[in-house]
């Protein structure tokens, strides 16, 4: 018998190489970097690449951001989106931009919901008895079955005309409607708004100035492929809770579980990244570090709570005093030991931005992330002596005078009319970031300028 064998030809597999894009990234003062990418790059890999060629502490804040500089429009990317789908949906002729800054709001919904949910704007099915938890609420929010129900009064902007008009919305896992009569739910009188699968959601910057819109907090659904504003769906909340609601709601409602994952691992990124032959690095969190002694021939661990704070506080204040004896008044090396210490040594610290104004100051943290505790310093426009502490609370920046003393012939610096009182300024950020004082919060997280 005869054995004969066939002969099988293998198709030839073709390996796939990925093609790069340069990509142009841009901070908040301007300055950019130019960064060669795969074109399956995340928002996620992109931050990853600036942290580590930038030398930055990755605390999961940093973020890409989208701005349509034409339109007064601003969004940030989720982790996970696709950098070159969005460059994709920009016209030649716009100057849009990506910037690269913190985000400190952008996960903060799984850590304190009860923020971003007030009761008064959320309700649930009828089939849900008992009271509901923030965590339960955060649970049918991801749940691909139950979503609670946003609900409230937004101003829309009627198409194709100039005017406004205030409506009753609803948010459902169908899309957000509006009611024709009143607060009613009635489906006879709910009319279609927008759903999000094929747009995406945008803070306007300057809404009252481009749109005639009635308050400063604006957002709205661009589609996909619109450059123009003639198909924007724009809305205008009555306050800032009002609107973080509406949008972080619309958030979860359109990515899900992603945003949970994107939140849970921030490293998964694709595997295109690998090809940079770059590593993800760890965090630096407080729970790693621990206080040592090196004084003595044998180093130890300081295992008191109490004397680990004296002896930090200790190193800060000898810090504190060698600067003062490098750095005179503009910062630069000191002829004598007699120049004034305190006065410059706050202008090397991050969280210092010298002559902003407040609007300014108002925009750089809003843009950082309207949570508690993000802060930052800076000059007195009323008074040239004094320092102004902005700081970010209940989805409000407040802002706090900081006021020059003198006793004695010593200058101190005092937020309570001299009760509490501090030879510098960062002697007086680090006392508020343990201490809650006369604040309506801790200083959590400075707002900073970064330079790539």
């Amino acid at each position: 018998m005869n054995l004969y064998a066939r002969r099988v030809t293998l198709p030839t597999v073709t390996p796939i190489v990925l093609q790069k894009r340069v990509i142009k990234v841009y901070s908040e003062d301007d300055t950019s970097r130019a960064l060669e990418v795969p074109s399956d790059i995340t928002a996620r890999d992109v931050c990853q690449l600036l942290i580590l060629k930038n030398h930055y502490i990755d605390d999961h804040s940093w973020t890409i951001f989208e701005h349509l500089t034409r339109i007064g429009l601003e969004r940030a990317l989720e982790d996970h989106e696709l950098v070159m789908e969005v460059l994709s949906n920009w016209a030649m002729e716009e100057e849009n931009r990506l910037y690269f800054r913190k985000n400190y709001a952008k996960y903060e919904f799984f850590k304190n919901p009860g923020s971003f949910f007030p009761e008064h704007m959320v309700s649930f099915s009828n089939e849900t008895s008992g009271a509901i938890g923030h965590t339960e609420i955060l649970q049918m929010f991801l749940s691909s079955s139950t979503y609670p129900e946003i609900h409230g009064y937004l101003h829309a902007k009627e198409q194709g005309k100039k005017s406004w008009k205030k409506n009753y919305f609803l948010l459902r896992r169908s899309g957000l409607y509006f009611s024709t009569k009143g607060t009613s739910k009635e489906p006879r009188h709910l009319q279609f708004f927008c759903e999000f699968s094929n747009s995406d959601m945008y803070m306007s910057l300057a809404g009252k100035k481009m749109s005639g819109a009635p308050a400063n907090y604006g957002f709205c659904f661009k589609p996909n492929k619109s450059g123009g504003t003639r198909d924007l769906k724009q809305l205008c909340a009555d306050d800032e809770q009002s609107r973080t609601c509406w949008m972080t709601a619309i958030r979860l409602l359109k990515y899900g579980m992603q945003l949970y994952q994107n939140y849970m691992h921030p490293y998964q990124g694709r595997s295109s990244f690998n090809s940079l032959n770059i590593s993800p690095t760890r965090s630096i969190s407080e729970n790693s570090l621990v206080a040592m002694d090196f004084s003595g021939h044998r180093s130890r661990v300081i295992e008191n709570p109490t004397e680990a704070l004296s002896v930090a506080v200790e190193e800060g204040l000898a810090w504190r005093r060698k600067g003062c004896l490098r750095l005179n008044a503009h910062g630069s090396p000191s002829a004598s030991q007699t120049a004034t210490p305190n006065i410059a040594i706050h202008r090397s610290q991050p969280w210092f931005h010298h002559k902003i104004s407040r609007d300014e100051a108002q925009r750089l943290i809003l843009q950082q992330g309207l949570i508690d505790g993000v802060f930052l310093v800076r000059d007195s426009q009323s008074n040239p002596k004094a320092f102004v502490l902005s700081l970010s609370h209940g989805l409000k920046i407040k802002h706090f005078q900081i006021v020059p003393l003198e006793d004695d012939g010593k200058q101190f610096y005092t937020l309570d009319d001299g009760h509490t009182r501090f030879t510098d300024l960062i002697q007086l950020v680090e006392f508020y970031q343990l201490n809650k004082g006369v604040l309506p919060c801790k200083l959590k997280h400075y707002c900073a300028r970064i330079a790539l």
